[in-house]
């Protein structure tokens, strides 16, 4: 199995309701197909670099999964399906990246823990 990390923007005229449904298919769609969803992050609503589609604007989502080469055909057919999608890209990590996500994972969750703490 391969570490793959996929980024997907969706529509902005979506709700959060919608938004947070379409993340859960892909999600479902990848353990479906056997692969392990190692991390998620919901980066929001940001602003595009371009417009596309007419909007300036759309919500990010970035998925690192534990997946066979097979399934990243059958995703991307997905993403293209699903008209909630403006946007997806979709790379294998090598040893490098893999680390960097992991640090990258580790260090969110350590800034989580101390926002937590000051909180109590």
């Amino acid at each position: 199995m391969n570490k793959y990390e996929t980024v997907f923007i969706l529509t902005p005229v979506l709700s959060d309701v919608q938004m947070k449904e379409a993340v859960d298919k892909f999600k479902t769609f990848l353990t479906e197909q056997g692969a392990e969803i190692v991390n998620e992050e919901n980066w929001g609503l940001r602003k595009l670099a371009y417009p596309i589609q007419k909007k300036s604007t759309g919500f990010y989502c970035l998925l690192e999964f534990n997946a066979d080469s097979q399934v990243i055909k059958k995703l991307e057919t997905a993403y293209r399906r699903d008209e909630r999608v403006i946007r997806f890209l979709t790379f294998r990590l090598d040893k490098y990246a893999a680390e960097y996500a992991e640090k990258r994972r580790n260090l969110r969750a350590a800034k989580a823990n101390n926002k937590e703490e000051k909180e109590n």
